[in-house]
């Protein structure tokens, strides 16, 4: 499987959601909310000073923006961007991927560290944001929570480890609460960044390490490979079917080095399975 270029001149493109008939993402050292249809047209939707990280919506249909440096969630109102919740509390260092669930409820992971600046890797915790602003610690001990999904039937969240070369899951409690962690699947030879979830239970996880998607099921099994030229941070499945691969890549996620470089692609590939579950 060979990927397609559909936009490209980016700094550094993560947190792909389809939405609405595009490709919503986050341009986030360019702090930029931009989305792009199937023609390669695209459109700024919001400014983020603070580096954009992790989208979502809202119920009603309002975007969900993970501000990363400041450690906010803010939501795109008709007068702008509004701070829904301040994460500064429970986040060590900046504040990263999202899934939102039916509710509207977010859940928010962080670095734990400053992984630019060194040091060793410190464990952190996954922030519930309610829909009115509350919020609380589900669970703590990862080990820099990345990509996460929630399955159809809205029983389960599972969230890429990056520092832990893993898949976790997790029951999901009718009040958003999180437990029975387990392992879903080791990897090997790859970490993951972003991940989706496909119809037939599988994830396709962004490896930036081993630059490529892979394609896992539950207990570590690999379908599928599909390399980049670059780094591949994170992917999305969306087009008219479900089927369309839309991977994020770059050559590195320093911010200085993606805004002098500008390598930062949205890649697309056909698949056989569909999406399914959120986001």
């Amino acid at each position: 499987m060979k990927t397609e270029v559909l936009l490209a001149d980016l700094a550094f493109p993560e947190g792909p959601r389809w939405h609405e008939g595009r490709l919503w993402f986050s341009d986030q050292h360019d702090h930029r909310v931009v989305a792009v249809d199937m023609n390669g047209a695209a459109q700024t939707i919001a400014e983020v000073p603070e580096q954009p990280s992790g989208l979502g919506w809202t119920p009603d249909g309002r975007l969900l923006v993970v501000s990363m440096v400041d450690r906010c969630l803010l939501r795109l109102d008709d007068t702008g961007l509004t701070k829904v919740a301040d994460l500064s509390p429970y986040a060590t260092y900046h504040c990263n991927d999202m899934v939102v669930d039916a509710q509207g409820r977010a859940y928010v992971g962080n670095f734990g560290w400053d992984i630019y600046g060194g040091g060793d890797p410190v464990d952190t915790g996954l922030v519930l944001v309610s829909p009115e602003g509350n919020t609380r610690v589900v669970t703590e001990g990862l080990r820099f929570p990345n990509g996460t999904v929630i399955t159809p039937d809205g029983a389960t969240l599972i969230i890429g480890e990056t520092f832990g070369a893993c898949l976790s899951a997790f029951d999901i409690a009718p009040d958003g609460s999180l437990s029975n962690r387990r392992e879903w699947a080791r990897l090997q030879g790859a970490v993951p960044d972003g991940i989706c979830l496909d119809a037939e239970g599988a994830i396709w996880v962004a490896s930036p390490v081993s630059a490529e998607v892979l394609r896992v099921r539950e207990g570590g099994a690999v379908t599928h490979r599909i390399p980049v030229e670059t780094q591949a941070f994170a992917c999305m499945l969306g087009g008219p079917d479900g089927r369309l691969l839309c991977i994020c890549t770059a050559l590195d996620s320093e911010p200085g080095k993606c805004r002098a470089s500008r390598s930062g692609r949205i890649e697309v590939v056909e698949v056989d399975v569909p999406h399914a579950g959120l986001p």
